[in-house]
């Protein structure tokens, strides 16, 4: 066997079955389209579930894939297994390939054995195979057919072989693929051992043959109500991490390229030596599971939450979080170690790569989330532990596991993985009549949708009303004030219901009486921050105003049980609320440098105001110069160091207007309005309507940087740019990106730009030269090429490695000049792509040799694509290794095609 990388088993799987002509289909989401009966993706065929039901059509009948899998719940459900086994995994990927009513076991037999002994190498005497006990016909096929010893294949019964979507419907038998682990043991004991389902034999494979419509429930299998399907079809299944391991020899599955870097970016966090490492290898095989797992799962839209899919993803993140706080992790940690992953993934899987930042910050934010009440979590399940002990116990009760759940946010599966390290179990009846009556009390469960929201909205304002509990007006909405307010919870909404108490972990909307946070309007986003009680907590993740008079918090309950008439102090974020506040009065700045350098015809026509950056669109029919970004940008700078006043008031619209106050184009506003004016020495600079929050002095906002101009839609640009601690960072990263260019450059930042000018200069004569030095190259190689005769057809059929595809043009110019009739056919691999090009003579081109024609199935063979005239066409491609093939395959078809 030759070791393989995970990128290369992969795809000599794929690869494979195309040679095969399959249709390599790309993995589908974790999340299962349109099938409501599943949590997770869990088999390769559940994306063909349709197709094989006969409610799906697709343009091909033979499939290859390698899907994306989650197990973690139901007969799946792998999580306790996971970090002691070797091969337990919750996310993990099946290589898989189909056939819908196309081939049957014959080829699906004969497919996986070459695959396994001649793709992948396996020695044919460390293989066994099982087949269902009266599948005589896959009985035959390995034993007759490929040649097995009958010592090697054992009939298996129902359990183990035999497949049935459900209780009626597609089933069939089925054949699974082992490997020996200690062939010492002797063919004798093969199929015993394979009866027996001891630790003898690894199962790498499973071949599913569906091949009957089961009419009724058949508990006895005894056969009678199974219908022969009109089209049969095969549906197969190998783990990637299995056959892995199996292919470099070792015993773990953790020990594979797809792990290790996992687990040494873990261990380079820990500074453990691989002693250490090994010594503690449980938690860091479940640190590698679980973060992969996340990865995956937030890369397909599912997000860390208290119910269904995005429990599963909260889960991996804090048994994970936990897991670490045995190797000593204390801080936020798995945000760095997904950083492994994408890189390790991130070449097949792609949309890791383009949602990394999201990822990373998800679930650094997850961690932060739970580490807030890990300590106090942990440290009363100690506590509770030690009174078992005491008491001669050795069950803690399901009351004390529901309230560490919802009072503090530990998953299940953390309570259960602690108790059972110290020798205890968990009465999970218990903790599910908890679970349930919570359910009931608090009104949950119900479905979301039975109640209209918007009607929801409104009769909770008007009883809140009626009540005296607020104002005519409603709520009492001040962001302007003081960032902390003391108020009582007026109400909790919870999946479009009215709730009376929400736990640990749950989203929640809240309704006070009175709020500091700021509603998202006018490009200024909404503000966060914290509502707490005694002994409870929530995190404001959103503030909206669904209907006018109400305006609700929306967040996650950290910590504690919030109920309905609990007082509380609802506190916004101060650092994020500063950010936006510098970035709000930096947008009127810009706007009023904007009209002073471009002018008056400048007119605002949108806006975002964010914690992090400030956007500003704007009516302009030309690009901004550079030379007048710097001018806009120095003014905006000048007028923060002049330190001008800005001041809030509020009058009528009219007046406003009458004193030149600017107005968002196509805004609608009532009598009243609020006015922000920026003023120094009675010279007002930027006098606008906004209901936003800002400074009082320009200085505030610090310095301000323009990130990038261009063109939103015809006439309209769009400036970004950066205020306070977000142009710090900027400028301070630019100048560091800076000073490390100067430095491999051998100069100074100063000089910099003229250094580069210099190697550029350098650099276009080298590769001038090197381009003159392959032409001339590819010439002599040319005139070396002796041609071939093929049925009469004169032909040049060659490679040239290192050329461009304007090389490969000009070798056919050299051919047409030297040959009055012929074929040419190039290829050439140019950093790792490789190239191909066809050139046939006009008067062949009539004699059935079309160039375009020839390309297409040339380029299949190096898995690409293209096309072109009768006399000339090219193409490229993705496998280098291929274009030997390719040129054997355009002789061939040269011969067939030819028509002399």
């Amino acid at each position: 066997m030759k070791p393989m990388t995970s990128a290369e088993a992969r795809q000599a799987f794929l690869d494979f079955f195309v040679e095969q002509r399959h249709k390599e289909v790309a993995s589908s989401s974790l999340v299962p389209a349109n099938d409501p009966t599943l949590l997770f993706t869990n088999a390769g065929m559940v994306q063909f579930k349709d197709v094989f039901l006969g409610l799906d059509k697709r343009d091909y009948r033979r499939a290859a894939t390698s899907q994306k899998c989650m197990r973690v719940s139901g007969k799946h459900n792998d999580l306790e297994n996971v970090g002691p086994s070797p091969r337990h995994h919750t996310f993990f990927e099946m290589l898989g390939n189909f056939s819908f009513g196309d081939y049957f076991k014959q080829d699906a037999i004969k497919f996986a054995y070459l695959l396994l002994t001649e793709v992948y190498g396996l020695p044919k005497e460390r293989l066994a195979f099982t087949v269902y006990e009266s599948d005589d016909e896959a009985y035959d096929i390995w034993v007759k057919d490929i040649g097995v010893d009958p010592k090697r294949v054992a009939r298996m019964g129902p359990k183990t072989n035999f497949w049935q979507m459900a209780e009626t419907g597609p089933c069939g038998p089925t054949s699974e693929l082992h490997w020996d682990k200690y062939p010492e043991q002797g063919a004798d004991g093969i199929i015993p051992s394979l009866v027996a389902e001891d630790d003898r034999f690894l199962e790498l494979w499973n071949l599913v043959f569906m091949q009957f419509n089961r009419t009724q429930a058949d508990p006895t299998h005894t056969g009678q109500f199974d219908v022969p399907l009109p089209a049969p079809g095969v549906d197969t299944g190998m783990g990637l991490e299995r056959i892995l391991s199996v292919v470099n020899g070792v015993k773990s599955n953790y020990e594979t390229d797809l792990f290790m870097p996992i687990i040494r970016k873990t261990q380079s966090l820990t500074g453990h030596s691989d002693a250490e490492r090994d010594a503690n290898i449980v938690p860091y095989r479940v640190i590698a599971d679980h973060i992969r797992a996340a990865v995956f799962l937030i890369a397909d839209g599912v997000l860390p939450g208290a119910k269904g899919r995005d429990s599963v993803c909260r889960l991996v993140i804090r048994r994970a979080a936990r897991f670490g706080t045995k190797l000593g992790f204390h801080t936020p940690f798995l945000g760095t170690v997904a950083e492994a992953v994408i890189e390790t993934m991130g070449g097949h899987y792609t949309e890791l790569v383009e949602r990394a930042d999201a990822i990373k910050r998800v679930i650094t934010q997850e961690e932060i989330r739970f580490r807030r009440t890990l300590d106090r979590g942990l440290s009363e399940l100690d506590a509770e532990l030690n009174l078992l002990q005491q008491d001669g116990k050795q069950e803690l009760p399901g009351r004390v596991a529901f309230y560490l759940k919802a009072t503090l946010g530990l998953p299940i599966q953390v309570i259960r993985d602690v108790v059972e390290e110290r020798g205890f179990s968990v009465d999970m009846a218990g903790f599910n009549e908890e679970e349930a009556r919570h359910t009931e009390v608090s009104g949950g469960g119900q479905a979301m949708g039975e109640i209209d929201t918007g009607a929801l909205y409104n009769e909770t304002l008007a009883q809140l009303k009626s009540s005296k509990l607020v104002g005519d007006k409603g709520v009492t909405y001040n962001p302007y004030g003081e960032l902390s307010v003391e108020d009582h919870v007026l109400a909790l909404i919870q999946d479009g219901q009215r709730v009376d108490s929400v736990i640990a972990g749950e989203k929640v909307e809240v309704i006070l009486g009175k709020t500091p946070f700021y509603v998202e309007a006018g490009g200024q986003v909404s503000d966060t921050g914290t509502i707490s009680g005694e002994g409870w907590m929530i995190e404001v993740e959103d503030t909206r105003r669904p209907i006018g008079g109400l305006i609700v918090h929306i967040g996650e309950v950290i910590e504690g049980t919030p109920r309905e008439g609990d007082q509380v102090v609802a506190e916004v974020d101060a650092i994020r609320r500063a950010d936006i506040t510098r970035n709000h009065t930096g947008t009127h700045l810009l706007h009023a440098a904007l009209r002073a350098r471009l002018g008056t015809h400048v007119q605002q026509r949108g806006s975002l105001v964010a914690p992090d950056r400030l956007r500003f669109d704007f009516a302009h029919d030309q690009k901004v110069s550079d030379t007048e970004l710097v001018e806009i940008e120095k003014q905006v700078n000048d007028i923060i160091l002049q330190n001008y006043a800005v001041s809030a008031e509020e009058k009528s619209l009219a007046q406003a207007r009458q004193e030149g106050a600017m107005a968002l184009f196509g805004e609608k506003y009532g009598e009243r309005v609020r006015t922000i004016t920026v003023v120094r020495d009675g010279s007002r600079y930027s006098y606008e309507l906004c209901g936003g929050v800002h400074v009082k002095e320009t200085a505030e906002i610090g310095p301000f940087v323009i990130v990038s101009e261009g063109s939103v839609s015809a006439g309209i640009r769009r400036v970004e740019a950066l205020t306070g601690r977000g142009a710090v960072d900027y400028v301070q990263h630019n100048l560091n990106t800076l000073s490390g260019i100067a430095h491999q450059l051998g100069t100074t930042p100063d000089q910099a730009a003229h250094r580069v000018e210099v190697i550029q200069s350098e650099l276009a004569a080298a590769r001038k030269q090197i381009a003159q030095l392959q032409r001339e190259i590819a010439r002599t190689q040319f005139n070396q090429i002796a041609p071939e005769s093929i049925k009469g057809v004169t032909a040049v059929v060659a490679q040239f490695d290192g050329l461009t595809i304007d090389h490969l043009r000009e070798v056919s110019d050299w051919f047409r000049d030297r040959y009055k009739s012929g074929v040419l056919v190039v290829g050439s691999v140019i950093d790792g792509r490789p190239q191909m090009l066809v050139a046939v003579t006009d008067d062949l081109t009539k004699k059935g040799l079309h160039a375009g024609n020839l390309i297409k199935e040339i380029a299949a063979e190096v898995g690409g694509g293209g096309g072109g005239r009768p006399n000339l066409a090219q193409a490229g491609g993705k496998k280098p290794d291929k274009v030997p093939q390719a040129l054997a395959k355009a002789r061939h078809l040269i011969e067939q095609n030819y028509r002399g």
